[in-house]
Order: structure tokens, then sequence, then C-alpha cells
């Protein structure tokens, strides 16, 4: 028999998780108001969440909550206490980002399954095995991937007892998930807090080679590729859409069941997705899957496709058969939005009423008898009843310890008291105790688990003298700056790693003081070659983006710091980082303002780094963003670009804000701000937090310095550590095109 494989489709509000239930998908991935990453979705209250999940194994259909934002130190709290709630509902699963929560989930709440986001950017082993010490039990692998990587590392996570999911229809990112910051930068709305406002899908001033909308992708199907996915090994097909309504969930849904149970039954694929153009689209590529990475993967034109796609069809049979399909298709959805309301209205979330009867007479137990659809029990109290002193036993008491009953799964219908004499009493205590044996029944006689309160964080040994100063470099023209006394210097590998290994290897061997810093994208032969390096050199320390790249520092002995593009924002994310051996420090988030920081706890010997001058990276693709900017002559993109391309150009939006492409040679194709990070206040509000602090002399195309002025500016900024009240001005004075605006805005 052939591979069954899990079809996991989005939910946004109730009827959209109800209507991908009634087309048939074996799981559902949906969030709550708080904690998820779709906060433009119209999202679930905990109660309808706890009524839907008997609902939806009554189908035998899970449910999955993604809770997979970057948390802020002042959220743990409420975070514990959902998660605390979450424990007793029967949640499935639940999807993470953030560091911290992976910590929190595996280390008190054990008995969730742990599944980990696309907004971790999935692409090699090492951040598999990883994430795996982490304790989760599936993870998805990033949209980026060819099926041959998703293949070798779909082998690899198996070997660990991980399943994988792929994302197969739905919405494209152009740049890598988790790594994006356009939304944030542009308009303070970040994608690492489900808030990306989508500037990837604005119109920007026509570009050279015609395109209004040059960053706008089609959207992502496999709808064909079903054979190559399951010779992949892949376990569970991810539909993307939790912002999409109930007949768009539907229908996608129902169009793969479809595809589906004719690839079970070696029946004939479907030839023909029309059905898939019926519900929004931006027309659909599998670029990506395919290892085909090419122009025409980009459309101008973000809106809905359906009826384009419609006189596409019809092209040459005149403007009244257009007409007439087109009115087919509305009626078509019409009908099936009527036809859908009908089938939702059967499915009823409501919990399940449950009667209570309690009773008693002086000298004799309390007795309550619970009647539910699981039957009929009774909970007699231990102590005998007496009379009452002072407080008796009646209705608003018992409402008082009983209303906890009273969930999204079950509802007190009625509570009597016909059968109570009055002024009883036994001692409060038993009344909780019987609540909680009444819970257990409830519950299918499973003990709820107990609510977890988190120990105190300690706090770090105050050793602190000034900070230091660190620099990153990106081209041996640099390396001069590695004469000037007190500071690290750090050299930026690129992503394109294999084919300059030995190089690089070769570099470090004769530059004692360069420390290694590796990117964000390490993928396929470039994560191997870089794995390489560790083991040929055996640095001392290194500073990694790629927390693959972490874990096998951390098997060699190599110390190691997290960098900033692991979006750090939360004191839990460092002790989960300490907890995978040899890391010594990480860089905070710049995303987050002075408040949120002045939270952070670093745990004992474990230091903190801030960046408090860089480019601003706003995203990384895997896509080529010349081809409708500037042009170029390849139609596909290939590894030979990203070795050998080295080119800068510009887009503007509407706004007349412009933003810089740049393509070094090895690395991807990133768009950046058209102004640098600069936080000089850091070092006043926050400077005795930190234990260095970066300043970040990456090349970037024509937005390049001299190694003179370079020296300059490190001298400004140890001046500026030193508590020089001048410093502030000459650094402003000199790198004018800068701000600090996501530092006073934060998350």
């Amino acid at each position: 028999m052939k591979q069954q494989f899990e079809l996991l489709a989005p939910g946004g509000d109730l009827d959209s998780i109800k209507a991908a239930i009634i087309a048939g998908a074996d799981a559902v991935y949906c969030g709550l108001d708080s904690f998820n990453a779709r906060k433009r979705a119209t999202n679930l209250s905990l109660q309808e969440l706890s009524g839907l999940i008997p609902l939806a194994h009554k189908h035998h259909c899970q449910i999955f909550l993604t809770l997979n934002i970057i948390i802020l130190e002042n959220e743990i709290g409420p975070l514990i206490k959902l998660l605390n709630q979450l424990v007793n509902i029967k949640i499935d699963g639940v999807i993470v980002q953030d560091l911290g929560l992976f910590y929190l989930l595996k280390s008190y709440f054990p008995s969730l399954d742990v599944h980990a986001s696309t907004q971790v950017t999935m692409h090699n082993e090492g951040q598999i095995s990883f994430f795996n010490k982490l304790g989760v039990s599936r993870v998805n692998l990033s949209r980026e991937l060819n099926i041959d990587e998703v293949k070798s590392l779909t082998s690899f996570a198996y070997k660990h007892h991980i399943l994988t999911e792929v994302f197969v229809h739905g919405s494209y990112c152009i740049g890598f998930s988790g790594i994006c910051y356009i939304s944030s930068v542009q308009s303070g709305n970040s994608g690492n807090r489900g808030r990306c406002s989508q500037p990837c899908r604005d119109q920007y001033k026509t570009t050279a080679m015609g395109s209004d909308y040059p960053l706008n992708l089609k959207d992502n199907s496999a709808f064909f590729d079903l054979p190559a996915l399951a010779d992949a090994g892949v376990y569970s097909l991810k539909i993307e859409g939790r912002i999409k309504g109930a007949s768009y969930v539907h229908s996608v849904v129902s169009s793969w069941r479809e595809q589906l149970q004719r690839f079970y039954q070696n029946d004939d694929l479907l030839s023909d997705n029309s059905s898939l153009y019926k519900v929004f689209n931006r027309d659909f590529s599998d670029g990506f899957l395919k290892g085909n990475i090419n122009k025409l993967m980009f459309i101008d034109n973000p809106r809905d496709h359906s009826l384009k796609h419609i006189e596409l069809q019809y092209e040459g049979a005149g403007d009244v058969k257009i007409k007439q399909a087109k009115q087919a298709l509305y009626e078509e959805k019409k009908q099936l939005v009527k036809t859908l309301a009908e089938k939702i209205a059967e499915l009823d979330i409501s919990p399940e009423p449950v009667t209570i009867e309690v009773s008693g007479q002086l000298n004799r137990p309390l007795e309550v008898r619970v009647s539910s659809k699981q039957g009929r029990f009774v909970v007699l109290s231990q102590s005998l009843l007496r009379q009452a002193d002072e407080q008796s036993i009646n209705r608003r008491a018992i409402e008082k310890r009983f209303k906890s009953l009273n969930t999204g799964q079950v509802v007190i219908a009625q509570l009597q008291l016909d059968n109570l004499d009055a002024q009883l009493s036994i001692p409060f205590k038993e009344l909780s105790l019987i609540k909680e044996r009444i819970a257990f029944f409830l519950n299918g006689s499973v003990d709820s688990i107990a609510p977890v309160s988190l120990p105190a964080l300690q706090s770090q040994t105050n050793t602190q003298v000034a900070p230091s100063l660190s620099v990153l470099i990106s081209s041996i023209d640099d390396l001069p700056l590695s004469a000037v006394s007190n500071i690290d210097i750090h050299y930026k590998l690129p992503d394109g790693f294999a084919k300059e290994n030995a190089r690089f290897i070769k570099l470090f061997q004769e530059n004692k003081r360069l420390i290694a810093w590796f990117p964000s994208l390490l993928i396929a032969d470039d994560y191997h070659a870089a794995v390489a390096f560790l083991k040929e050199l055996q640095p001392a320390q290194i500073v990694t983006n790629n927390l693959g790249i972490a874990y096998v520092a951390a098997q060699l002995g190599i110390n190691w710091v997290a960098g900033p593009y692991l979006n750090i924002t939360n004191s839990y994310s460092l002790l989960s980082l300490q907890n995978i051996s040899h890391c010594t420090g990480a860089f905070i988030s710049n995303e987050i303002n002075k408040k949120q920081i002045s939270l952070i706890q670093a745990p004992e010997n474990f230091s903190l780094f801030y960046s408090m001058y860089h480019p601003i990276l706003l995203m990384s693709s895997r896509q080529c963003f010349f081809q409708q900017t500037v042009g170029c002559k390849k139609l596909t993109i290939d590894q030979r670009c990203i070795q050998k391309c080295h080119k800068s150009a510009q887009i503007i939006n509407l706004q007349g804000v412009s933003f810089t492409i740049d393509k070094q040679k090895g690395g991807y194709p990133s768009i950046y701000s058209d102004q640098a990070f600069l936080n000089c206040e850091i070092v006043s509000d926050l400077g005795d937090k930190f234990n260095t602090f970066l300043v970040d002399f990456s090349e970037l195309g024509a937005l390049s310095l001299t190694v003179q002025d370079k020296k300059r500016l490190v001298d400004h900024f140890q001046a500026l550590l030193k508590g020089d009240c001048e410093a502030e001005a000459h650094l402003k004075a000199a790198i004018a095109n800068s701000t600090n605006a996501q530092y006073k805005k934060g998350l």
C-alpha cells in the first residue's frame, strides 16, 4: 500500500476549521487571539478551541495550536497560564518558533507534542539535531528546498524519530521565513510577531524591466508532485491559508483529498487543477520544490487570479463565452457558500451538558451525583456533614468551587440541591477534592495535570566591567582593522560556502585573531562545507546565526555565541541555548526596545551581546531579485549564480522609500533598508547589561566605507563606550543616514 500522507489544513476562524474537517483534513492548525503568527486571521477563543477538539477527534482529525511567535519577557506569565490550560484539553500538538518556549515546553509541559514552525527556517541536518534535543516531534521544512533536499533531510529526520512536513499549497514568501524584517522595519509590524503587513505584495515604482510588483511571487502548489513527495518520505502535506475563508479552505482541501485518494488507489492522478483556480490564487508554481527557480515564478499582480485564469482558458472564444464562464464561477461560489454553511451548522461545538445533584443530611456524607453522556457516577465526601457554625454548604459555595468544571468541553447545565439540608457543613477543602474527582471522571478517568509555577530566575552575579567592542568584517581588505587593540574581529562567512571552503580555512589559519561568523542560511553542500570548516580549524569560539552550526560546534566542544538573527527576546531562550552545551552568550534581538531588553536576565556565566551599528537586513531569498528589477540574462537561478553574481540595484515604493537590493559573491540575494541601524542610546540606557557591543562593517555593494573611515568610526565607538559625551555626535555626523526606530518602538 502506498504511503499515507497527513493532509494538514489551515484554520483561521471556527467556520474555516469546520470546513477543513468536512473536506477531509487529517489535521488542522489554528491559533488563539494571542501568541500566534497570523494576527490578521480571526482566530479562536480558548473556549472555542476546547469545544472544537472533541468535534475534530470525532471526525478523526487532529488539532494543532500555533504558538509560533517570539515571546517577550513580560508575556511569560500569561503564556504559562495558557499552557497550564492546554495540557488538559487534549490538544494534539503545538507549533513553536521561540527558543524559550521550546525550553519551557520540554522542561515543564512534556505531555504536549511540539512541532517546529516554518519560522525557524529548517533547512539542514544540524538544525534537525538541535531541535531534536529540544524535544520536537516534527519539523516544517523551508519552502525554498528542492525535492532532493527534502528527501535527504526527511531521511535524516526519521532516523531521529522526527517527522517532516512540507508546504504544498498556498502563498509563497519571497524571503526566508523567520529572518524577514521588511514589515518590521517599514511599518513596525513584525512578521516574527504575526503582524506581517506583506510589503512584498506592494506596488513599487515601475522597474527597468517594467514590473510594478517586483517582489510578488505566484502561489505555491505541488498538486501534481505527490509521487515525488511520497518518494521523499514526507509525512505531512501542509496547506497555507489561515487568513482565508471557509469556502477557500473547503475547496482546496477537497481538491487535495481527491488527489490523495487517487494516489492511494493507484488511479491516474488528476491532470487538471482547475478546481484550485476557482478560489483565491495568484496563479501557481512549484519552482522551489522542483529546483527550477526562475523568472516565471513571479506575477505582476498580487490580487486574485481566478477571473484572469478564465480569460486565459477561453482565450479566442469571444467575450460572451468568457462572460458566461465568469458568471458560472460566481454562481458556483455562491452555491458553495450556501451549501457549506448548512453543513457547518450541523457541526456543534457546544460543551457537553452535565447535571450535578447534591444531597446530604446531618451525620451522613455529602453525596454528589453526576450525569453526563459518559454515564452516571457518585462521589461521597470523606467527612460526615455537621451542623454549620458559620459558613454552610449552599449553592453559592458549591458554584464557587465547581465553576472550574465549566470548560469548552463540559458545562454544568443543572445544579440541583433539593435534597441538601440547610445549615450543614464539611471542610471546604473536601469540596475541592470532590470537584477534582468529578473532573477525573469527566476527563475519561484521566488525571488532570496540575498547574505549573515557574521557579524564580537566578540573577547573574554582576562582575561587569565596561563593555567591550567587537567588529564584523566581510572582506580581506578590512584585515588591517585587526591591528586595533582591545576589539574582537569577526569575519562574516557567506551563505554559499562550498566552493570557497579551502580559501576560508587558509584565511583563518593565517589570521588567528579572526572569529568566524556564520550566516543564517546554510543549505545542502554549503552546510556540509561549513561543518568541514569547523572540524578542520577547531576554533576556540564562533558566532553563528544558524542553529545547525551551533549543534555541530557543541558536539566538537567549540564555544559558540548565538547571533542576532536568532531573534532572542526572553530569558528562557538564553537558558535554552545554554542547555545546548558550549553556548557562552547570545545577541539580543534588535527588534525590541529598552524596556523589553531590560527585563531579560542572563544565566550565570553567560554573556550578552548587542549589535549597535549594522546594515538593516530586510530579507534574503533563494529567488533572484534582479529578474524583475534591472534584468538578468539567465532565466533560471542556479548555484553558479550564488557563487559568481555580484550586483546591486534599488526599488522604490509608492511612498518614495528606497530599498537596496544587494547580491554579494557567495551570498543569497538580499534586500536592505536605505538607512543603517545606529543605536548610541543603548550604551547610556543599558550599557551595564551587555558584555559586548558589535559594529558591523560587512560590505553592502555601493554602501561601503574605506578602511580609514572604519578606523575612525571604531575610535568613536570606543570613546562612546568609555563615556565620551562627544562621541555620539561624531558618530551621528559620520553616519547621517541612520535610524534606531526599532529600538524606540520595540515589539
